[in-house]
């Protein structure tokens, strides 16, 4: 009984003769099929999830008492992967169609006694005949009808196995040529901030091993361990191989956008205040709002009834300009004396106290907000909220928690 990590899948294979399956104990069995899939191809079970995300899994088979032989084979780029992926898309559409096919076939085959007798009439409106003749006559005719609702069923297993197949033409369409710049762009970012995660994460490792090759001992857990220099050296391992993964998916989005004609758009030909037509959105003409570094902040446009909501939506997702006409943002209505009565909750009477503050500093962009009762500050950033719930549609806040009683509101025009 063993298992190891198979490289080019990025799960993890739990392999064991049947024998040793029935030795384990009910609690055990159903864990392993709550996590595991079983696969002949192998001749054991493969984990649902995939690295980073196999701790439960290996936590599993060490407990029933398998050892770990490490990692096979070799790592797939995300280019491969996804070519990978598209090639079982398309298989899997391949027997989904075949299945539809035969489906289909066999409800033609099921339904054509009946179809055969269209046009009868003594057929279908004969009476029964309790008579040897009329009995079977009845027989034949309740079997064709039967027959005739099996026909439906399979009629509907068809139809269930097209759509099979067609989600599978999909995906693997989607996975050779992706056609969503914004979406694109998603997933660089996710990759993105997988690495400056995995390079932390090795600072802090390469530090550990430094201590432990020191002599000095680490505690790991409650359980009272110390950490081993094996121990880091895989974390580290681990954390290069999800590094390098990330790289390599970031570089086929990023190929995917330059062949789909790359990001046309930037802060620096969009303003707040132009009309824009977005690839995926609720409404595809929408007006900027405010232009970030790598988002636009939108709303409706002014012919639009209220109320009035503000989205993001990446660059990538304009797909041209519709109107450019260049409109200065709205600044806040906030200035240096407000004073508000807020409600803070107090966590020693489980209660919110009404506490009074004022605004010492405002700028274009923020406040500082300071409270009276205790006087501490802090800043926070004013912003154009829509509603039904605020009179005229509009209105402009802050707030000093997550709490909405926390909130300091000003009246906004449309």
């Amino acid at each position: 009984m063993y298992y190891q990590i198979n490289r080019e899948t990025g799960k993890l294979e739990l392999i064991f003769d049947k024998a040793e399956y029935l030795a384990l104990a009910d609690e055990q069995k159903r864990e392993i099929k709550s996590n595991f899939l079983f696969s002949r191809s192998i001749g054991g079970w493969v984990s649902r999830c995939k690295v980073p995300n196999l701790y439960r899994a290996e936590e599993i088979a060490r407990k029933i008492g398998a050892e770990n032989r490490g990692k096979t084979g070799e790592a797939l780029t995300y280019a491969e992967q996804q070519e990978r992926k598209a090639e079982r898309a398309e298989a899997r559409a391949e027997r989904m169609e075949y299945r539809s096919d035969k489906a289909a076939a066999e409800g033609k085959r099921l339904q054509k006694p009946i179809d055969d007798m269209h046009g009868d009439i003594a057929f279908f409106t004969q009476p029964n005949i309790n008579s040897s003749a009329g009995r079977a006559f009845t027989n034949r005719r309740n079997k064709m009808w039967a027959a005739w609702e099996r026909g439906w069923d399979a009629f509907k297993k068809s139809e269930y196995y097209a759509d099979r197949a067609e989600t599978a033409r999909r995906t693997a369409a989607e996975a050779t040529a992706p056609t969503d710049k914004g979406f694109c762009e998603r997933r660089i970012a996710d990759a993105e901030k997988t690495i400056r995660a995995q390079k932390r994460n090795l600072e802090h490792y390469e530090k550990t091993l430094e201590k432990l090759n020191s002599g000095e001992r680490v505690p790991f857990g409650y359980s009272g361990d110390f950490l081993t220099a094996e121990q880091v050296e895989g974390w580290i391992e681990n954390a290069e191989e999800i590094m390098e993964s990330a790289m390599s998916k970031a570089i086929y989005y990023r190929d995917a956008i330059e062949a789909l004609g790359g990001i046309q758009f930037s802060r620096e030909n969009i303003k707040p205040g132009y009309l824009v037509e977005l690839s995926k959105s609720w409404q595809c003409v929408v007006k900027v709002v405010s232009c970030g570094p790598k988002n636009i902040t939108y709303t409706d446009t002014d012919d639009a009834p209220p109320p009035h909501f503000y989205l993001k939506a990446s660059y990538g997702e304009i797909k041209r300009i519709v109107k450019a006409e260049e409109k200065a943002p709205e600044q806040h209505p906030f200035k240096v004396g407000d004073t508000f009565t807020v409600e803070l909750w107090n966590g020693e009477t489980c209660k919110r106290e009404k506490t009074p503050v004022e605004i010492v500093k405002a700028s274009d962009k923020s406040v500082t907000v300071k409270n009276l009762n205790s006087g501490k500050t802090c800043v926070r950033k004013p912003q154009k909220r829509s509603g039904a719930c605020y009179e005229g549609g509009y209105v402009w806040a802050f707030f000093l928690t997550d709490d909405y009683y926390s909130g300091c509101f000003k009246a906004a025009t449309a």
